[in-house]
């Protein structure tokens, strides 16, 4: 995320996925700390996104906001967090450790929060953002385990070419930010067109068939279309670099 970006509340939510409303209760829940009012107006940064990201991540793993609020103010302290916090204090139902029907967690497929920790201890916030950035997903307090492999592969590789972790989690933190307004402006176009359409219509079998055709455009073709045109514009800004073209072709 550029420095000096900065967002209304209205553009905040927006950014995030969430909604005004939620982000005014994480205010007074003690979860989202408060904008820097100019005037009458007042203006989060890009550390408030990626925190309202970690909280949305952290609620959909079933964490209640209070579990999530000795979490976060863990994480700002540094502490380790499995000696402030127990697994049972976070959730008001089952462990998080304990896999849900239908999942099954692959032994000895776990890091330790410390272990995250002091490998992200150079990046502010750095276990936050990893979690913000969909790389590890809390099992309880003091446990991580991948959340999505292809990002963290991904993210090794860029490690193995020399990039920082803070350039990594930046470009991470922009691309989910990119993706995730593709994403949405898709789905409104749905919205306008073919949603539209069935609404107008007289909604019979065929109106559903089709509509449920053009839902499941809309669910795959962005994507392919987008991963097409990115790895094009990759080719293209290489050949055009005058060092970087007189490289020989992988074979």
């Amino acid at each position: 995320m550029a420095a000096g970006v900065e967002y209304t509340i209205d553009e905040l939510a927006r950014a995030a996925g969430t909604t005004v409303r939620s982000l005014r209760v994480y205010h007074e829940r003690g979860v989202l700390p408060p904008p820097q009012v100019k005037g009458r107006t007042g203006f989060y940064s890009p550390d408030h996104l990626n925190r309202v990201r970690t909280i949305s991540r952290l609620l959909d793993r079933g964490i209640k906001l209070n579990g999530i609020k000795e979490l976060l103010q863990a994480w700002d302290r540094g502490d380790d967090l499995g000696d402030i916090l127990g697994v049972g204090a976070l959730l008001g139902g089952p462990e998080m450790g304990e896999p849900s029907a239908g999942e099954s967690a692959p032994a000895g497929d776990t890091i330790p929060a410390t272990e995250l920790q002091e490998r992200y201890a150079s990046v502010p916030n750095g276990l936050a953002r990893i979690v913000a950035a969909g790389l590890y997903e809390p099992v309880d307090a003091a446990t991580y385990r991948p959340a999505d492999r292809q990002l963290i592969r991904f993210a090794e590789q860029l490690t193995a070419a020399g990039a920082t972790d803070a350039d990594i989690l930046g470009e991470l933190e922009r691309m989910r930010a990119d993706c995730d307004r593709m994403a949405r402006r898709f789905v409104d176009l749905f919205h306008r067109t073919a949603w539209q359409k069935y609404r107008e219509s007289e909604r019979s079998a065929a109106d559903l068939t089709e509509l449920t055709g053009q839902l499941q455009v809309t669910r795959t073709m962005p994507g392919k279309v987008a991963a097409e045109l990115v790895n094009r514009f990759v080719a293209h800004h290489i050949e055009s670099d005058s060092e970087l073209s007189e490289l020989p072709p992988e074979e």
